[in-house]
């Protein structure tokens, strides 16, 4: 499995407005600056962010993306399933019910499952909040 630039970005952008939510509505251009991110990219990621209901826009002078909810109530998890799909290592994982032929004599998938729930309990129990932490204890005052 590898998280691709949309799930990267999108947790840096997630990010990068947790770290500012207290200057309002950020547009898109100052969040590219900071990140070193092309703003139409971003654009692509922020829409699926907005339609998921994870950030709320404002049009117009002042205007710009905020979080919907507070930094701790988002998690990695959230964001990279919303930008990646399933977190699964495998395809036989991805769906509730295994469908392999394979799936009862399949020695390799204990492995496959373990692996599935270590990435879950990373990914589910890491905040937003957490990174904004980890990110004031990095840089101090500084803010990306």
């Amino acid at each position: 499995m590898k998280i691709s630039t949309k799930g990267r970005y999108a947790l840096r952008m997630m990010l990068d407005l947790a770290l500012n939510e207290e200057n309002g509505y950020i547009p898109i251009k100052e969040i590219a600056k900071r990140q070193g991110i092309s703003d139409k990219y971003l654009e692509q990621i922020i829409s699926i962010l907005n339609h998921a209901g994870f950030v709320r826009s404002v049009r117009g002078a002042g205007g710009g993306y905020k979080l919907t909810k507070k930094p701790s109530e988002y998690t990695v998890g959230m964001i990279l399933r919303l930008t990646e799909g399933s977190m699964a290592p495998v395809s036989c994982l991805e769906d509730e019910v295994n469908t392999c032929d394979r799936a009862e004599s399949c020695v390799t998938l204990g492995v496959w499952k373990k692996l599935y729930s270590a990435i879950n309990d990373v990914v589910d129990n890491i905040t937003l909040e957490d990174l904004v932490e980890d990110t004031k204890n990095i840089a101090g005052d500084y803010v990306i």
